[in-house]
């Protein structure tokens, strides 16, 4: 495993491989320190779309990490970059929670009033859900709003098992609407890799991804061609890795056992 000491990015996934439920798993912030003292460049990309990277990055800093904001990339700014980039004056509607709603002001985007109004629909997860956001959503989109979703995994690791993700509130926009999901910038999207490794400064044969997911993380690393590593603290089993048609480069465990550290 000796070519592992020659990557210059290591990508980690968050939920399900740095924390679960905001509880750091066992070694992360000893993994991750590290690798930052090793001159190792350290991105966490993470398609969570209910935090701002401000919030993160605050985490973090609690939890004694020191992770820069522009080392954080989140579904949330993905979602905002995209509408800032290509359409800057058009107002969007929001189902999802506050960090959403902070991105999308950071980068200079209007607030549809009311959802009629709305151009656009942003999609991500919202643990606090009622029957009005949902409706609200869809009154958006019956009046002709597009369909951005942060990402579109049915579920995410929780302390206390699988939770429903975004994919559920994509699917009820979807059914009630008959309308498509215009845009998903999460991973494993080329929108969430041109992101990461454009921060990371890196050529993709010297990158590695970490990450819980064999379906989003090791999914978007074969894509592109990145060095892959599942964690089995997450989404997947040794027994589902092993019956998968997608491969990573190495099965650990948990990100305490990285071998490069």
């Amino acid at each position: 495993m000796a070519y592992y000491k020659t990557l210059d990015s290591i990508l980690f996934d968050l939920d399900g491989t740095v924390w679960k439920d905001f509880t750091l798993i066992d070694g992360a912030a000893e993994t991750i320190r590290t690798l930052q003292k090793a001159g190792k460049r350290v991105i966490g990309l993470s398609n969570r779309g209910t935090h701002s990277r401000n919030q993160i990055t605050n985490y973090f800093r609690d939890q004694g990490i020191k992770w820069e904001k522009e080392d954080i990339i989140l579904s949330s700014y993905l979602a905002a970059d995209y509408l800032q980039t290509h359409y800057p004056r058009l107002p969007v509607w929001v189902l999802g929670e506050e960090g959403l709603r902070e991105e999308l002001s950071e980068a200079g985007l209007t607030l549809a009033i009311e959802p009629e109004d709305a151009d656009w629909l942003v999609i991500s997860l919202h643990t606090g859900v009622t029957y009005h956001d949902l409706n609200q959503a869809f009154r958006a989109v019956i009046h002709g709003a597009r369909i951005l979703a942060t990402n579109q995994d049915p579920v995410f690791p929780g302390n206390d098992g699988l939770q429903l993700d975004v994919g559920g509130l994509i699917g009820a926009i979807e059914v009630s609407t008959g309308k498509k999901t215009d845009i998903i910038v999460g991973k494993p999207s080329h929108f969430m890799y041109q992101k990461v490794m454009q921060q990371a400064g890196s050529e993709p044969e010297k990158t590695m991804i970490v990450g819980d997911s064999l379906t989003s993380d090791i999914a978007m690393g074969a894509m592109f061609g990145l060095k892959t590593a599942l964690v089995l603290t997450g989404n997947t089993t040794k027994e589902q890795a092993d019956i998968s048609s997608i491969k990573p480069d190495l099965i650990l465990p948990s990100i305490k056992e990285l071998p490069f550290t």
